[in-house]
C-alpha cells in the first residue's frame, strides 16, 4: 500500500523547505554580523520542521481517532482521507472494512432479535439459573405458568413443589417427571436441565413442559380402545348364544312336548337364558358409547346466559336442591362445544344432588365459572359425603361406580369431553365438607 500522491508531494515540499531553511541557518551563522538573520533563519527552520511533523503525524492522529471511535462501538464513523491527510488507499480500505463490519453487526443483531423472539414465544416454559443461583423466567410460557408470587432463588419455588425447588438448585443435567402444584391443582410436568456458556459464565437452562393433558388424552384413548375391543368381542360371543337360546325356546314350545314336565322346566330355563342374554346384549350396546370419542364443535359463547340456562334446567329436575351460580367476570366467554359442556355440568350437578340426598343436613350446591384471561375454571361444589381420596382416580374409569343403580359411564364420558376440549378435571374436598369438582379449560 503506497502513499497518497498529494501526501507525497506535500512531504517533498516540506522536506525541501526544511532543507532550504537549514541552509539559510548555516549561511547566516557562517556570515559575521547577521545576528538578526540568524534568529529569523532559526525561526523559519523550526516552523518548517513543525509543519513537516504535523504533516507526517496527521494521518496517525486521524487513524487513532478512528480506532478510538471503534473501541467505543461507534460504527457510523468514516475515515477522513481528504485534504492530503495521507494514505487514501488505507482510508478507503478502512471505510470498506467498517461498512462490512456494520453490515455483519446489523445482521447479527437481527438474528439475535429473532432468537430472542423465538425463545420468548416458545410454548415450553424456560427458566435460567445463574452461577449465583438466581432464577429467571426466560419466556412468556414460564411467566404464564409461574404466575404466582415468588422470589428469585430455587427455594422460593418450593410453593410449586419441594422436588421442583431441589431440581432448580441441583447443578446436574437431568430429566425428570415431576408433579407441580399449578393453579391449585397437581399437574405432571416433564422437567429437563442443560448447562450453557453465556458471556464466559456457566448458566443452567430448565425447561418445564406440561404433559398432563397429553397423558390424559393417551389414557382416554387407551380406555376407549379397551372398551371398544371388549364390547366387540363380548357381543360377537354373545350373539350366537342369544340366537340359539331363542331358537331352543321356540323348539321346546312345541305342543307335542308339553306333556313332559321336564320339557316345561327346560323351556323355562332356556327362555330365562334368552332374556338374560338379550338384556346383556342391550347393556353392552349401551356402553359402546364410551368407546367413541366425542366430536367437539367449538364456538365462542357468553358464559352468563349459558350458565343461567343450565341452572333453570337443573332446578326443573331437582327443585328441592338450592343452586347458587357465580360467574366472574360477568363478561366471561367460553371457547368450546356448548352442548357437550352443558352435558358435563348437568351430569356433575345431578351426581351432586344424588350424593346430598343421603346426607342429614340441608343440601347446598354451587356452580362457579372463574376466568383470568388465560384459563377458565369451572367448579361444582356440594356439601354431601364427598369422595374418598382412595377413589378419586377410580371414579373417572369406565364402568366404575359406588352407587347400586349407577352405570359407571357418566363421569368417564365427562372426563372424555373435558380432555377433548384440552382441559382437565379433578375432585378434591370442599372447604365446608363435601366434594369439589374442578374443570380447568
Amino acid at each position: 500500500m503506497g502513499f497518497d500522491q498529494r501526501f507525497t508531494i506535500g512531504l517533498i515540499a516540506w522536506i525541501a523547505a526544511l532543507a532550504a531553511a537549514l541552509l539559510a541557518c548555516v549561511a547566516a551563522f557562517a556570515t559575521p554580523g547577521l545576528g538578526a538573520a540568524r534568529i529569523v533563519a532559526l525561526a523559519i527552520a523550526a516552523g518548517t520542521f513543525a509543519g513537516l511533523w504535523a504533516h507526517v503525524t496527521r494521518t496517525n492522529r486521524t487513524i487513532a481517532r478512528f480506532l478510538e471511535a471503534l473501541k467505543f462501538g461507534d460504527t457510523m464513523l468514516r475515515f477522513d482521507a481528504r485534504g492530503g491527510a495521507g494514505f487514501g488507499e488505507l482510508g478507503g480500505s478502512l471505510n470498506e472494512a467498517l461498512a462490512r463490519f456494520r453490515s455483519d453487526q446489523d445482521r447479527l443483531s437481527g438474528e439475535l432479535r429473532y432468537l430472542d423472539a423465538l425463545v420468548d414465544d416458545m410454548p415450553v416454559a424456560i427458566l435460567t439459573v445463574s452461577v449465583a443461583g438466581n432464577v429467571t423466567l426466560a419466556n412468556k410460557a414460564a411467566r404464564r405458568l409461574f404466575a404466582g408470587e415468588h422470589g428469585t432463588l430455587p427455594e422460593d419455588f418450593a410453593i410449586y413443589g419441594a422436588t421442583f425447588a431441589q431440581h432448580l438448585a441441583n447443578a446436574s443435567q437431568s430429566e425428570a417427571l415431576l408433579i407441580l402444584n399449578i393453579a391449585g391443582r397437581s399437574q405432571r410436568m416433564l422437567v429437563r436441565a442443560a448447562t450453557l456458556e453465556r458471556l464466559g459464565q456457566r448458566t443452567r437452562a430448565i425447561s418445564v413442559q406440561p404433559i398432563q393433558g397429553t397423558l390424559d388424552a393417551v389414557e382416554m384413548a387407551a380406555q376407549t380402545d379397551l372398551v371398544r375391543v371388549l364390547t366387540h368381542e363380548i357381543l360377537n360371543s354373545l350373539t350366537p348364544v342369544t340366537s340359539l337360546a331363542a331358537t331352543a325356546a321356540d323348539l321346546l314350545g312345541d305342543a307335542d312336548l308339553t306333556a313332559d314336565p321336564r320339557i316345561g322346566d327346560a323351556r323355562s330355563a332356556v327362555e330365562t337364558l334368552a332374556r338374560r342374554a338379550k338384556g346383556l346384549s342391550n347393556f353392552i350396546e349401551a356402553y359402546r358409547a364410551v368407546a367413541h370419542t366425542p366430536e367437539i364443535k367449538r364456538q365462542r359463547f357468553a358464559a352468563r346466559p349459558w350458565t343461567d340456562e343450565l341452572a333453570r334446567i337443573f332446578v326443573a329436575k331437582a327443585p328441592e336442591v338450592p343452586l347458587s351460580v357465580h360467574v366472574s367476570p360477568d363478561t366471561l366467554a367460553l371457547d368450546g362445544d356448548p352442548d357437550l359442556l352443558a352435558q358435563v355440568l348437568i351430569n356433575l350437578l345431578q351426581n351432586a344432588a344424588q350424593a346430598m340426598s343421603a346426607a342429614d343436613r340441608p343440601p347446598r350446591l354451587a356452580l362457579r365459572l372463574l376466568g383470568d384471561g388465560q384459563a377458565t375454571a369451572i367448579e361444582v361444589e356440594d356439601n354431601g359425603p364427598g369422595v374418598p381420596e382412595s377413589l378419586r382416580q377410580d371414579i373417572f374409569l369406565p364402568f366404575f361406580t359406588t352407587r347400586a343403580a349407577g352405570t359407571g359411564v357418566g363421569l368417564n364420558l365427562t372426563r372424555q369431553i373435558v380432555v377433548a376440549h384440552g382441559g382437565a378435571i379433578d375432585v378434591t374436598d370442599a372447604p365446608g365438607g363435601g366434594a369439589l369438582f374442578r374443570i380447568v379449560l
